[in-house]
């Protein structure tokens, strides 16, 4: 199934974090990302500061549908965000969900 017809499902402590080979797979599914420190991570850039906070109300709005939140940080044009699921200090499939459907914004 593909990644944007999945939802975030709650995720328990005894949950065990992706390896690194299904890590590497479902990257693919999601360009412009990346693993740092057992992260995904990515970067967008905008033209103008009220476009960045626009592009973070719409993740915000998809967060909230997921129940999956990701770190995010404004720095005037760019946007980053940094997903990991908290509850298992690692990533998820949660985390390539939330990430696919942030790239469809």
């Amino acid at each position: 199934m593909n990644l944007t017809q999945k939802k975030c499902k709650p995720c328990e402590g005894n949950t065990p974090t992706l390896t690194e080979e299904q890590a590497k797979e479902l990257l693919k599914q999601i360009p412009g990302w990346e693993i740092k420190n057992d992260h995904l991570y990515r970067q967008f850039k905008f033209k103008k500061f009220r476009e960045s906070v626009a592009f973070v109300n719409k993740i915000a709005e998809i967060a909230e549908q997921e129940g999956h939140h990701p770190d995010i940080i404004i720095n005037y044009n760019k946007v980053s965000i940094e997903l990991w699921t908290h509850a298992i200090n690692g990533i998820s499939e949660n985390d390539f969900i939330l990430a696919t459907k942030i790239n469809n914004i």
